[in-house]
Formats: C-alpha cells, structure tokens, sequence
C-alpha cells in the first residue's frame, strides 16, 4: 500500500515536471526548442530504473533521477536518447544478430553521446 502510493505520488510529480515553461514575446518569435519532449511514461521508467539502481526508493533517489533525465532531454531529443537506449541494450545480443546493434557508426556515436549525457546528469544531480 505504502509503495502503491509512493509510486503514484511519483507519478503524478513526474507529469508536473514534463510540461514547458511558457515562452517570452522574444522566445516566441523563434521556434521552440522542445527539451521536454519525452513522453511521460519514458521518464517514469527511467527514474524507477534509476531508483532502483540507486538503491531504492527515497525522496533523495526520486529527486535525483528525475533531475537526471530532465538533464538528458536538455542534450538529446527524445528521437535520439530512444535509439540510444535500443543500442545499448541490443549491443549485448551475442553473434552476428548482435552486430548492426553494436558495429554501425549511427550506433557507437549515439552509444556514446547518452554515455556522455549519463555521466554528466549523474554528475550535476547527485551529491556526492
């Protein structure tokens, strides 16, 4: 029960945290650049995933992964961080079904630059 509602209330902070800042008369003339344009259920699945690596739930945990994928939407699009994670995640397919996942240049370039975006939110949002 405690779970179920602590899981909810992350939920419902997580939708507040995806909607845009509305835009000044100058801004306005300009195209937006969306950098919240990862769907909601993304970013919850990252900051469970990033919680739970992180050693659990917690307000610390909540805040910081959560602050980690606002960080990530602010370098990649969402277009890119989810071919990032495609990659990444079929790179470890073994043989040849594992090498247009983990041989192609697209592939090592997107691999690094959520590498990159990683480290650098885990930098900015955790304390150490």
């Amino acid at each position: 029960m405690k779970q179920t509602l602590l899981l909810t209330a992350l939920f419902i902070a997580l939708t507040g945290c995806a909607t845009t800042q509305e835009a000044t008369s100058e801004a306005a003339a300009e195209p937006a650049i969306l950098i919240n344009d990862y769907p909601t259920r993304d970013r919850v699945d990252y900051v469970l995933e990033c919680v739970a690596k992180h050693g659990g739930l917690s307000y610390i945990n909540q805040y910081a992964c959560g602050c980690k994928i606002d960080k990530i939407a602010e370098q990649l699009s969402f277009a890119e961080y989810e071919s990032a994670r495609t990659f990444v995640q079929m790179q470890k397919t073994p043989g040849e079904a594992g090498a247009p996942f983990r041989d192609p240049e697209h592939s090592k370039d997107l691999r690094s630059k959520l590498k990159d975006a990683d480290a650098a939110a885990e930098k900015a949002c955790f304390v150490k």
